[in-house]
């Protein structure tokens, strides 16, 4: 009988210790970003940034005791394989969620089927409107356009007494195509005279045609809406053809990459963002100091957005008891997201339930203030 309860008790002990010294389950999260071709000066930092918290995540025990996971793959900032990473992320890797695309057109693209699928697809640059607008599986971090550009113009006004502007922007984009819908409603809200609107089509390097034209009208400044590498060489250009006025640009702007091209010739350029460098806050200056060290070059806004994100469903997620159904998980995370409140290297954050539309089911914006910057010396120097 003594035999008997020992080992029944070795084996209760043996039980016990396999249940406690199991393995903490791993929750994979799928980032797609554009990591090749032009639009990488964007995805790099974003990918950086991801990595960077994820790393110090995990590093502190991961959220519940199970490790995060980053599933990363190059978009190309192309909508087809945009539309194909989403696929292989939610039905072959069966991640949480997706983080991204970069570019909006790819996110109207791929989107839709995140939230088919009913996955969580977060986005952290993408300001359009209408993303959010998609159903309610979207959420982002990005400040909309609309929430920046207005006081973006009223701050350049302000500094240089702009009367008139004339109007440049990218035509057959979503997100310049889009900002440039929240420029034209702004301009005529603050009843700002336009001389003339000229576009340009993605991929160009040649605006002097449009820059001529807007030059013989003599602006106060020039509102572009375009990418960061258009955009230096759209300043540059209109240096060299004799234009001084200033720029006030949309979020395309927010790349070193502009002062790369373009470096002194973008002086004097404003631009409006949800990050500042210089902010003192502790959480940004640890973010700073890090990302400096593991990459060697400073972070730029989005690498903080996507920073950010990756705290955000972290602090979710730790109200997610992992039941091993992928979609009651995923509708977990769903769930927790909209009551998500931290504070970022982009300082505090909540979400705002998207407007309603009329049949549709909408997502998750940001909510959030913008920081103004002006161009000086090869950099942006925060205004307010």
């Amino acid at each position: 009988m003594k035999k008997v309860i020992i080992g029944a008790l070795c084996g209760l002990v043996a039980a016990f210790a396999v249940a406690t010294t199991a393995p903490a389950a791993e929750i994979k999260l799928g980032v797609a970003a554009a990591l090749t071709g032009p639009v990488a000066k964007y995805g790099v930092p974003i990918r950086n940034g991801f990595t960077l918290a994820s790393e110090e995540v995990n590093a502190k025990g991961g959220v519940n005791g199970n490790k995060l996971v980053l599933v990363i793959e190059d978009e190309q900032a192309k909508k087809e394989e945009a539309i194909n990473v989403f696929k292989k992320l939610i039905f072959q890797d069966k991640v949480f969620a997706i983080f991204g695309p970069t570019l909006s057109n790819s996110a109207f693209a791929a989107d839709p089927i995140a939230n088919q699928a009913k996955v969580v697809v977060f986005a952290t640059s993408n300001t359009v409107n209408g993303i959010t607008d998609m159903g309610p599986w979207v959420f982002r971090n990005s400040i909309m356009e609309a929430d920046v550009l207005p006081v973006t113009v009223r701050e350049a006004v302000k500094k240089f007494g702009i009367k008139k502007v004339a109007v440049l922007y990218g035509n057959d984009d979503a997100f310049t195509k889009g900002g440039y819908d929240v420029f034209k409603v702004v301009l005529e809200t603050q009843k700002i005279p336009v001389t003339n609107t000229e576009t340009f089509a993605k991929g160009d390097v040649d605006f002097r045609a449009q820059l001529t034209k807007i030059k013989a009208q003599n602006p106060d400044a020039i509102v572009c809406s375009a990418l960061a590498e258009e955009a230096a060489n759209i300043i540059l250009q209109a240096r060299n053809l004799g234009i001084t006025t200033p720029f006030v640009g949309g979020n395309g702007f927010n790349s070193a990459k502009l002062f790369e091209i373009a470096k002194a010739a973008a002086d004097n350029t404003i631009i409006g963002g949800p990050w500042a460098a210089e902010s003192v806050s502790a959480r940004n200056k640890a973010f700073v100091a890090a990302y400096t060290k593991k990459y060697g070059a400073e972070p730029d806004q989005f690498a903080a957005q996507a920073y950010d994100a990756l705290y955000i469903v972290a602090e979710a997620l730790k109200a997610v008891k992992l039941s091993g159904n992928l979609e009651k998980d995923r509708q977990s995370l769903r769930d927790a997201l909209p009551s998500v409140k931290i504070e970022g290297a982009t300082g505090p954050f909540t979400f705002r339930k998207a407007p309603a539309k009329a049949g549709v089911e909408t997502g998750y914006d940001a909510q959030q203030d913008a920081h103004i910057f002006i161009a000086k010396g090869g950099k942006f120097v925060l205004m307010k």
